[in-house]
């Protein structure tokens, strides 16, 4: 790799005063995507900003009709989350097939959110329970938050400090893992929230989404057979030797009615 700077700030208010002062400098949490980026030379940072000092940016806690989950809170840990574990389950069992062990033990949520891998799993629960994505500067609506491959609303030098999770009536989470990676090839997140039913894609395509035709028979009726019969569109899916996108419209409809049988 080559040579870069190295500050771990212990608040956030100075992570973000060194990440606003270098546009070329990179913030690192779990370090699952930037430190292999960093060894193949794909990444050359003039300085690492090493979030995991920051206490504030850990833990969860529930208040009243929501979850908080800090950026820096590993997956292991909201996999573990007693909170979480009563209040969303969906998400602490989505945590629990996150990559392997040393994955789970690594990882952050924050970093994963951030990162908007097109095959991370966080994102379609982050949108699936329209949850809300808070910074140091702002809030942000799930719906608006995920641009696009590898993009996100985030500003420049803007620190991604923790995601509140509404707790929805019933969720659930299903996906088929690349036997070699294990990174999602299709995952389907379904959530009935106080706002209405949502289903979202991650993996299939370059980002998430939602699959409406699919909400709108589930608000009819909560059931795996309801969305059995609807036929996911395979143009602008991923396409790759793994699979192809018309296999990958096939495993959309496959896990969205697991997700419906694991949400119950």
């Amino acid at each position: 790799m080559y040579d870069f700077d190295y500050h771990k700030p212990s608040s956030v208010a100075d992570a973000v005063k060194l990440l606003s002062a270098d546009p070329d400098a990179r913030a690192i949490s779990g370090g699952q995507t930037l430190l292999p980026a960093l060894k193949h030379r794909l990444n050359r940072p003039t300085y690492l900003v090493d979030l995991s000092g920051i206490a504030e940016l850990k833990g969860v806690k529930r208040e009243g009709d929501k979850v908080t989950v800090g950026a820096l809170t590993r997956h292991i840990e909201v996999q573990n989350s007693p909170e979480v574990k009563s209040a969303i389950p969906a998400l602490a069992h989505m945590a629990a097939v996150i990559g392997d062990i040393q994955v789970r033990n690594r990882g952050t949520i924050g970093g994963s959110v951030a990162n908007n891998d097109p095959a991370a799993d966080y994102p379609s629960a982050v949108l699936g329970l329209g949850a809300t994505v808070v910074t140091d500067k702002r809030r942000i609506a799930a719906d608006d938050f995920f641009q696009g491959m590898f993009t996100t609303a985030l500003e420049p030098g803007e620190l991604l400090t923790a995601i509140e999770f509404p707790i929805p009536e019933k969720a659930g989470y299903a996906k088929m893992r690349n036997p070699a990676s294990r990174y999602v090839m299709v995952g389907v997140f379904v959530a009935k929230t106080k706002g209405g039913v949502r289903v979202v894609v991650n993996g299939a395509g370059p980002g998430v989404f939602r699959q409406t035709e699919m909400e709108q028979a589930l608000s009819a009726n909560w059931s795996p057979d309801a969305v059995a019969g609807i036929k996911q569109a395979s143009e602008g899916l991923n396409s790759d030797i793994h699979g192809s996108a018309e296999y990958r419209a096939h495993l959309v409809t496959v896990m969205a009615k697991r997700a419906v049988a694991d949400a119950g």
